[in-house]
């Protein structure tokens, strides 16, 4: 059991890591507002109310700022060959 390899490869580990550059990189080109509430979301789990309240932003800017973002993740993760 101790010397038998993990079910992790190599190759998984740095497509992950080149996943996780990828998606940094994304953040970095976004507007501070729009990274901030998008982690607010996806990264620290907050409601869009509590997104809402904390940023100021109706809950309707906040739906509507995560909707584009994950569209804008999505093209470019496909254009990288992750979708």
């Amino acid at each position: 059991e101790q010397c038998v390899a993990g079910s992790h490869d190599v190759e998984s580990e740095i497509e992950k890591k080149e996943l996780v550059r990828s998606i940094n990189r994304f953040l970095d080109t976004l507007p501070v507002a729009e990274r901030r509430v998008f982690l607010a979301r996806y990264w620290y789990m907050d409601s869009i109310q509590e997104i809402s309240t904390h940023f100021r932003f109706s809950q309707s800017k906040v739906m509507s700022m995560l909707f584009r973002t994950r569209n804008k993740l999505r093209r470019l993760l496909e254009k990288e060959g992750y979708l």
